[in-house]
């Protein structure tokens, strides 16, 4: 049979490395970017079976912005699981304390529910600065 399509397998899968500078972008938008990355939807041999996705280095995450009045009503909660453990911080606080957070829960909420979220999570690197140790990986 010539010409037929073959399932992609695992060991065909080829994770390239990409570098997403946040300062000044919209933080809704660059989620949508980094998780259409870390899922590698625009790869040929994309499968929703398999986790296709690349490697993604995010840089200044601490210049990412939010529209509207989301800096002054968006709250981060946690759960600890016993009566009375809701932990809520507005937005502004979570961006000084830990801004990777801000973004790591964007991109989350954007991954599908399912098994490989984890695996594609494992994958997203992000920095408040610009600094980071991947430089090597980068230069190829």
């Amino acid at each position: 049979m010539k010409g037929a399509t073959r399932p992609t397998r695992s060991g065909e899968i080829v994770r390239n490395w990409h570098l997403i500078d946040l300062k000044g972008k919209i933080l809704g938008r660059a989620a949508g970017d980094i998780a259409a990355k870390l899922i590698g939807k625009s790869k040929p041999y994309f499968v929703p079976n398999l986790d296709c996705g690349d490697y993604v280095i995010v840089v200044n995450a601490t210049g990412v912005e939010v529209t509207g009045k989301k800096e002054s009503q968006k709250e981060y909660h946690h759960f600890s699981g016993y009566p009375g453990g809701l932990k809520r911080k507005p937005y502004h606080r979570v961006m000084q304390e830990k801004p990777e957070r801000i973004i790591q829960e964007a991109v989350s909420g954007m991954l599908p529910k399912n098994k490989l979220r984890d695996s594609m999570l494992t994958r997203l690197y992000v920095y408040p600065g610009s600094e980071h140790p991947y430089k090597a990986k980068l230069t190829k």
